[in-house]
């Protein structure tokens, strides 16, 4: 219950009225009868009895034993031959189903925080793989849009591994929104300024600064292929996208030449030339990115069907010359770029790293800092060991770092919650010291522990969980339902 409010709560989600969480379709429900239902149910069920929970359908309490699920959870099953976006569009506005994002219809969400610390491991990551070795990332830029649904998160992460971000958002409320909390330092709006303000920064070596520029992202790349063409110097770094273009024609993605006004008003209206207007702005988009990165900056998608759609659209966007082709591996996807999976994270999940996240149910700020200190005690113990490795103590580091600094960093959103990435031993080590500190006194409630899609073996998604793994496993989806039937065997508690 704590969770589902939590999902609901409006400092959480993007349009709480609508019960959806973020990504512009992500739902805890379908409507408002069933949030009701499901509510009552839990708050009359007992030890012995389990929810099962059908696309935001509340079927009804069944009985199974102390040691069962509470709650058994599915959202967005579809038949193959008609899993389309428009027949699940469909099926949801006539209550069949609901597209529960990653972590809105499990009731897992925990604000953006999620988002900002995968963010900044992927980025410390992708630093330390492509870029030359340094100090620090002062100087440093990653270049992205979206400040709506996922908030401030990308240039939060940003200041938090000392780069400097400019983060573009075409809503002007969103924007001022993010500024007013804090989550964004500097805005602009205009492009020219936009040029200088980051030349002087890199020129600085500055750390840590955070540009929100009004406007359409894909004016931002244009803007800095064309200053790259005239002056030979490349101004990015890292760059990606993270707009929800899962979901391009219904408020994911905004096109270049329209106002976040106009472009609301042509979804709505006229449709058909809305489409067209997104699938030009891909071909633009696609354009100056590969612009940008002939100069030297590196570009990945952020797994959010940037790749994907942009193919749709007939953009630039797969390897044409022929020995380029030659010398793709076998089985490789033909795009120009890869995923944040293929090109960065991937190595690290198969260390065993992945999200490890923890509520605290009593709500309480002095719980989280005691369990933010116990998770940072047990990573330095940890990173020390005589068998841990090169690899596996950077990881560490770079959660060391996120944990120490997250309270500063003021994460805490709707619900007293912390993430972290950890391999199997760090996790376990973890939460038996936080049952250790429930049972001795020092935490004053249970810690609910969960974890979220990017979890090793958690979820199926050849955009994400399983981007072009080349042995098969991005196109099979048996992991999902072993991951479910073996949770439900262990006694998982959702």
């Amino acid at each position: 219950m704590n969770m589902i409010i939590t999902m609901t709560d409006p400092r959480v989600a993007q349009f709480p009225d609508e019960l959806i969480t973020y990504g512009g379709n992500g739902a805890v429900f379908g409507n408002w009868a069933q949030f009701r239902l499901t509510m009552h149910y839990l708050a009359t069920m007992t030890n012995e009895q389990t929810l099962t929970m059908y696309s935001g359908h509340p079927m009804g309490i069944f009985p199974s034993h102390t040691d069962a699920p509470r709650v058994v959870v599915t959202n967005g099953t579809m038949i193959p031959r008609h899993s389309t976006k428009e027949n699940l569009e469909t099926l949801y506005a006539c209550g069949n189903t609901i597209y529960g994002q990653m972590t809105a219809g499990s009731y897992c969400y925990i604000g953006p925080q999620g988002i900002v610390h995968g963010t900044a491991i992927t980025l410390l990551n992708a630093a330390r793989k492509y870029l030359p070795p340094a100090a620090s990332n002062a100087g440093r830029v990653y270049l992205t849009s979206g400040l709506g649904g996922m908030s401030g998160a990308q240039p939060k992460a940003a200041d938090i591994v000392g780069m400097i971000s400019i983060t573009a958002e075409i809503d002007g409320a969103a924007l001022h929104k993010r500024h007013a909390q804090g989550w964004v330092q500097l805005v602009i709006d205009d492009l020219d300024e936009l040029v200088e303000v980051v030349r002087t920064a890199r020129a600085e070596k500055r750390a840590s600064l955070s540009i929100a520029f009004h406007g359409n992202v894909v004016d931002v790349w244009e803007r800095f292929a064309r200053h790259a063409e005239e002056t030979g110097e490349c101004l990015v770094d890292l760059g990606s996208d993270q707009t929800s273009l899962h979901n391009p024609y219904n408020g994911g993605y905004y096109p270049v030449g329209l106002t976040y006004e106009e472009a609301l008003t042509s979804m709505a209206s006229t449709p058909d030339a809305f489409k067209e207007a997104v699938e030009e702005s891909l071909r633009r988009h696609v354009a100056a990115v590969n612009a940008v990165v002939a100069r030297g900056a590196i570009f990945w998608d952020y797994g959010n069907a940037f790749l994907l759609e942009s193919e749709r659209a007939s953009a630039a966007i797969k390897v044409t010359g022929d020995a380029e082709l030659r010398a793709l591996p076998d089985g490789h996807s033909g795009f120009k770029y890869e995923s944040y999976v293929e090109a960065i994270m991937g190595d690290i999940f198969s260390l065993g790293f992945g999200p490890f996240r923890w509520v605290c149910a009593s709500g309480n700020a002095a719980d989280l800092a005691a369990t933010d200190a116990i998770a940072a005690e047990t990573i330095e113990r940890l990173r020390v060991e005589e068998d841990c490795d090169e690899l596996t103590r950077a990881q560490y580091d770079d959660n060391l770092l996120w944990v120490k600094s997250a309270g500063e960093n003021k994460m805490v959103v709707g619900s007293q919650a912390r993430i972290l990435y950890a391999d199997a031993r760090g996790r376990c080590e973890i939460a038996v010291a936080m049952n250790d500190a429930v049972a001795d006194g020092r935490l004053s409630a249970a810690v609910v522990t969960s974890r979220d899609h990017h979890d090793v073996s958690g979820t199926d998604s050849p955009y994400r969980e399983t981007s072009n793994v080349r042995d098969g496993s991005m196109t099979t989806a048996d992991m999902a339902t072993h991951n479910a039937i073996g949770d439900a065997m262990r006694g998982g508690a959702l």
